[in-house]
Formats: C-alpha cells, structure tokens, sequence
C-alpha cells in the first residue's frame, strides 16, 4: 500500500539550471534557408502589413520571426517591385530595415485574397519535415531518471518501496502509465511530481508548422513555458528578439506538462480547424511532444475509454501519430510523449486485459496504513502551522475511522487541517489537535454516503 499527501510534490528539479537542449535550430542567413515559397513568404508579409499598416522592415522581420537582412529585405524588395508596397518614409543612415513600408491598393487586393484562404499572420512556420527531424533529434535527449532523482522529486510524498520502486522505470519508458486506485491518495501528486522532473528540461518547439500550404499552430502560451534562452532577448515592447545564431521561428521552452480532463474528445485529438481563421490549432498530445500528458480522471470524459485508447494503440506503439487536414489527407507526426492516465474507477470497469496490456507500465496507488497515515499528517500539520500530537490523532482514528468503518486517504490530512485552521481563525485559538476542533473539523468534512 501507498499513500501520500495531496501537497505540491517538490520542485527541487524544476528549480534546478534547465540542461541544454539536444538540438538547436541553425541560423537563416538567406530565403531559401526559410524552405517555403518565397510567394507564401510574400502573403504572410503582405497580411501582417495590411493589419499593422505602417511598418519598418524591422518590425516586419520581428513579427515574421525571420532575419531582415537576406530574408525579408529579398520578400520587401520583390513585393516593391510588384508595387505591392511602397516606402513611406526613411531615416538616413540605418539601412533599408529602419524604412517605413505602407500596403498600396493592389497590396489590399493580394492581401484580402490570401485571407480568403488563410488568416495566419503570425510568425512564418516551420515546414513539418523539419519539424518531424527536430524532434527526432530532441527525443535522443530525454532525461532519464536514477534512484537519487526520484527519491528528490518525490521526497514530499510518502510512498511504499514497492510503488517508489516501480515509478523510476515507468518514467524511463517515455511510453505510457497507469495510475489507479481510489479517490484522495495522490495519484495526481505523482503525476506532477514526474512532471516537475522533466521541467528541468528544456527543449525548442516551433512557433507554427506549414503542411501543404496550411498553418498548424503549435505553440501556446498557457501550455508551454518558456525557457531563458541564451540568443535572445526582449524588446522594449515585450517582443522576443533572437540572435541570428539560431533560427527565431523556434521557441525555447521546459518540456511540457500538459493536464486534460473531463473535457477530453475526440475530435480534440486531431487537427483543430477554425473555419473563420481558416488555420489549425494543435491538439493535445502534438502539443505535449516531448514532455507528459496526464489525462486525469481518466474514465470519466466524454468520449469512451475503450474509444480513447483505441485512437492511441498506434501511437503508443509506433510513436508516430496520424492527423487528418480538412481536405482529408493524414499527415504524420511524431509521437514523443509520456502519457499518464490517472484513475479512481476500477480498471476492469475501463477496459479489458487486451487493451491494458498495451498499457506499459500499470500502478497502483491505494490507501495509506495508518503509519504512514501518520507521517502524512505529521508533515501537513508541521507546514500549516496545525500543532501535532499523537493523542490527537489517536482519537480521530478511533472516532472517526474506525468506529465508522470508513478507510483512510492520503488528502484527508491536508483537509482536516484546513478545517482546523478554519476553525481556529474563527474562535480565535490556537489550531490544534483538540478533541473538540478534530469532531468540529470532522463534521464539516466528512459526509456519510
């Protein structure tokens, strides 16, 4: 058995200097380099101009996260000659990227056209064979984890050697696990726990990815966190500026831990097309490549697990997932993530034995035994300010727990001294493990079903 306490597991690996990422991207000095149209390089400036107006070449350079100098000074100058722009002013002596360039009326005509098909005017993306070898090379470069960094990372919680023990190995496989058991013992914990550990790694993703004409957009600023990067930094607008050391089309980010729940679908884990913006959002598990994906509460999303894991034996098999455009064409893309299901229904209620077997590694996380019940409570009472005796908890054992047939859980500790805090901020004592606040606080919490 195993228990735990339902605290933030311990950041010491997340606090840690991010290691360097297997691959960088290689600097762009000339258009070709960029390895798309130089047309299509054209529409995109063309759209960033016709909803910014006036614009140094600079700034375009900046928003289209390509170099001035041999990338868009060729796309301003052939759009000059089309007169599709027009410089409207110049400042002596900085060069051609200080000029201020204006969108003339055959350039609102181009421009309207290439937003009847897309309206993408974002940094220009990365073709996806290149995206695809990128993270090829980045998944050579996962961290893989020894004893001593699992006993740091998962020292807030507290677990039998036999779960500890089978955590280490799960983490390593990069392929799939299954956390079960009931509700309130931590399975979540573990899950942020292992995911605290990768964020010491980083890695880059692209801002967008190109397939045949189409933009995927990939990177998202809720799921991804950036990273310090050494080439880069920020304008006084807030605007990230990268050294022509590297190609700025990437972002430098920790390895993402991505959670989704309930809200789950499928069709939430294909392409994503907005009909108004006519471009594509990535799904889920593209967006965690390299990193985690915890589907929490696993069992109780909308869609059906048999119907989940059947979307997934591919992928978590062949690490390589299939996506379908609007127009009907599969692309492929890799499928570099650790994906973690968590569970409180019993397994046999999920799936068969066929479809967990293709499950690698399966773990179960059950309840606390009253000793290491006690070392849960201990811990959360020493880190609310909750004063700890084993009288105390001696008499919620007996009143509360065994008296009333009802099983011990890894989240009862922390809640009961909420309640006692609570509590005491109300009548003006000191929280403590009275006999009198642990029935005020467990009346509050417990409900008898």
């Amino acid at each position: 058995m195993s228990s735990m306490p339902a605290t933030p597991a311990g950041s010491a690996a997340s606090n840690s200097h991010p290691a360097s990422p297997s691959f960088v991207p290689p600097p762009i000095t000339r258009i070709e380099d960029v390895g798309l149209s130089p047309l299509w390089l054209q529409d995109l400036a063309l759209k960033i101009l016709y909803f910014q107006g006036y614009m140094t070449g600079f700034k375009i350079a900046e928003e289209m996260a390509i170099p001035f100098t041999g990338v868009v000074d060729q796309i301003v100058e052939a759009l000059k000659r089309e007169k599709l722009v027009e410089i409207k002013s110049s400042q002596m002596g900085l060069g051609e990227g200080a000029y201020q360039y204006a969108i003339t009326g055959a350039g609102i005509a181009r421009a309207r056209e290439a937003l009847e098909r897309s309206q993408y005017a974002g940094p220009t993306p990365v073709h996806l064979n290149v995206y695809y070898d990128a993270f090829r090379r980045q998944s050579r470069g996962r961290l893989l984890v020894n004893n001593r960094m699992m006993r740091q990372v998962l020292s807030d919680l507290v677990l039998t050697d036999k779960t500890f023990n089978r955590i280490g190995p799960a983490v390593n496989s990069g392929t799939s696990i299954f956390l079960y058991g009931p509700p309130g013992n931590g399975k979540t914990s573990v899950a942020r726990a292992i995911g605290n550990l990768i964020l010491s790694q980083t890695m880059y993703i692209p801002f967008a990815i190109y397939v045949d004409g189409q933009v995927v957009k990939l990177y998202d600023s809720v799921n991804h966190q950036r990273a310090p990067d050494d080439d880069a930094s920020t304008s006084g607008t807030g605007a990230l500026r990268t050294s022509p050391r590297r190609d700025p089309r990437w972002i430098r980010i920790r390895r993402p831990f991505i959670v989704v729940g309930g809200e789950l679908t499928l069709p939430g884990l294909d392409l994503v097309f907005d009909d108004v913006h006519k471009f594509y959002e990535a799904p889920f598990q593209v967006k965690a490549n390299g990193g985690i994906l915890l589907i929490d509460d696993f069992g109780r999303q909308q869609v059906r697990p048999r119907d989940l894991l059947n979307r997934w034996i591919v992928p978590l098999e062949s690490r390589i997932d299939y996506l379908t455009l609007h127009t009907g064409r599969k692309i492929e893309v890799p499928f570099d993530v650790l994906v973690v299901f968590s569970t409180n229904l019993p397994p046999k209620d999920l799936v068969d034995e066929a479809f967990l077997r293709r499950l690698r590694h399966k773990i179960e996380i059950g309840d606390p035994s009253y000793e290491e019940y006690r070392e849960i409570f201990q811990r959360v009472a020493a880190a609310k300010g909750v004063m700890y005796n084993d009288e105390g908890l001696a008499y919620l054992l007996q009143e509360w727990y065994i008296k009333r047939g009802r099983k011990l859980r890894a989240s009862h500790p922390r809640d009961l001294c909420d309640q006692i805090q609570d509590i005491a901020r109300y009548t003006a004592e000191e929280p403590a493990m009275t006999p009198e606040m642990i029935d005020r606080a467990a009346e509050s919490y417990f409900v008898e079903l």
